[in-house]
């Protein structure tokens, strides 16, 4: 179901319905600062069994496949220091950086595999700027586990494209389709079809795997 919503200034109706889904075990798909997300909590077992069917309509391993670990959107540093090591050199490169179109690879905590069963030596993090996703981080009261929705995710015969970006999602309306979602927050606006800089800093230095919408070195 599309439900419309204000990008620059969100309902907190919306919010909270929204919120409301994902505590439930809900798919929510969002707005970014880059493409389309789909989200769960990432308290929620529900969910995350949820958004792993999904991903595996598309034939994906985003998801702490063999390659990839998990993408954790948090709303804060603070945030991200309780599901990742965080060293102080990772720390000042994060806060220059977000929020913005980057995730970062660190070492997970312990926390990360007690509290969410999150059992993997490291975690893609972002902190996107944006404000739906942010207000709905805020409302739950938890980070999400995020992965870019994809147009294989509706259409498993589709080979793969020259660039990634073309296998993205420009306008709301596009996504209703997709098995499993429960909700669009849709701003009305279509979104560019870019993807996320990813930046593995668990060494303290930066390498870059991935050079998407976020400029590096900024």
């Amino acid at each position: 179901m599309i439900v419309a919503v204000v990008a620059e200034n969100p309902d907190a109706r919306v919010i909270k319905r929204a919120a409301s889904s994902l505590a439930g075990g809900g798919l929510v798909v969002v707005p970014t600062d880059t493409s389309w997300s789909a989200v769960c909590s990432i308290t929620s077992k529900d969910g995350v069994a949820r958004l792993k069917k999904l991903l595996a309509s598309g034939q994906s391993r985003e998801l702490g496949g063999k390659d990839r670990p998990p993408t954790v959107m948090v709303g804060s540093l603070a945030q991200a220091s309780e599901l990742c090591e965080l060293a102080s050199s990772a720390f000042r490169i994060m806060k220059r950086l977000t929020p913005g179109p980057y995730v970062f690879v660190l070492p997970s905590s312990n926390r990360a595999a007690k509290d969410f069963d999150l059992r993997r030596a490291e975690l893609g993090v972002r902190i996107p700027n944006h404000r739906v996703p942010l207000d709905l981080m805020l409302e739950l009261g938890h980070p999400l586990l995020s992965v870019t929705v994809k147009r294989s995710m509706l259409d498993t015969e589709l080979g793969e494209p020259e660039y990634p970006e073309e296998h993205l999602f420009n306008a709301g309306w596009e996504l209703e389709d997709l098995p499993g979602v429960d909700l669009i927050l849709d701003p009305g606006e279509e979104n560019e079809r870019r993807l996320a800089t990813v930046l593995d800093i668990r060494s303290g230095e930066v390498e870059v795997l991935r050079l998407g919408a976020g400029p590096y070195p900024d």
